[in-house]
């Protein structure tokens, strides 16, 4: 017999609670791997505060697939949104519920992907990832970052066992990174473009960007305005000309006064705690 109790109205304050935290689309699932999904670089919330996911991103917010096609239809940006906003009000209760959803036998042994958009955008995200990570030591995880010195600071002197990663280039910190020693991966224009700089392709497989060769090549998203804009460069190469601009202060992008993101955590405000209306320094953005 039904309930004939009214059920209250949900409370928008609170955080949206997604009821699946991880999931697989086709290519994903071809390969075995789940992944975790945070809405790309910067935007707004329904409630009005402004966020940004992905601080360190540089010319690679100008060409990201994740801002692109089915990354913006309602349903799929309303999702990302929910899971960013589970973070954010309820990181205690965000992290209960990552660990118990990896506790599931099908993910026995699996791979985890930690963002096919978003990045470790703060210090308490980064180690609350690492808290989940070394709870699941049965559970096998891998990220793309742009994070380098969060992930040198937090990551490199203790790594757990059942994490790998690659640094991507197209950020702001892409000077950083040496190819000599780093993992690291650079989308390119195309595939011939990865073989005749030497690099090695992932194309045949997302995991190849942690378990095969350590100079990884990704071929540039054929979405035909992004490719106009790549020009036929790699985002290293036009990352570092955008940076010897800046050096040089020929760098004048146009002025964004839309968003305020992510609070540094350096402030002392804690990482729920948005900022409303103010404007962002568009080199941030950039």
């Amino acid at each position: 017999m039904p309930d004939p109790r009214p059920r209250p109205a949900p409370d928008p304050e609170l955080p949206l609670r997604p009821t699946r935290l991880l999931t697989q689309n086709r290519e994903m699932k071809a390969i075995g791997v789940w992944n975790w999904t945070l809405p790309a670089w910067a935007g707004r919330l329904p409630d009005g505060r402004t966020y940004n996911t992905c601080p360190s991103a540089g010319i690679c917010a100008r060409v990201c697939y994740a801002r692109h096609g089915t990354y913006t239809w309602p349903n799929v940006k309303a999702k990302h949104q929910a899971n960013l906003r589970f973070v954010l009000d309820d990181p205690d209760g965000w992290e209960a519920a990552m660990i118990a959803e990896l506790g599931a036998r099908r993910l026995q042994h699996a791979w985890i992907r930690i963002h096919d958009s978003g990045d470790f955008f703060s210090d308490t995200y980064l180690a609350a990832w690492l808290r989940i990570i070394r709870a699941r030591p049965t559970v096998n995880f891998y990220a793309y970052t742009k994070e380098v010195r969060r992930f040198r600071a937090m990551v490199e002197p203790a790594p757990p066992d059942n994490f790998l990663w690659v640094y991507s280039y197209g950020g702001t910190q892409d000077a950083d990174l040496d190819t000599r020693s780093d993992r690291v991966a650079d989308v390119f224009p195309d595939e011939d473009a990865i073989d005749t700089a030497g690099w090695h392709s992932q194309e045949a497989s997302d995991l190849l960007a942690v378990l095969g060769p350590r100079l990884v090549g990704i071929p540039a998203n054929r979405i035909p305005h992004y490719l106009k804009r790549l020009a036929g460069r790699t985002f290293r190469t036009w990352q570092a000309e955008v940076d010897a601009e800046r050096a040089t202060g020929r760098h004048h992008p146009k002025r964004r006064g839309h968003l305020t993101l992510l609070p540094d955590e350096s402030s002392p405000q804690p990482a729920a705690a948005l900022h409303r209306g103010d404007p962002q320094r568009p080199d941030q953005a950039a």
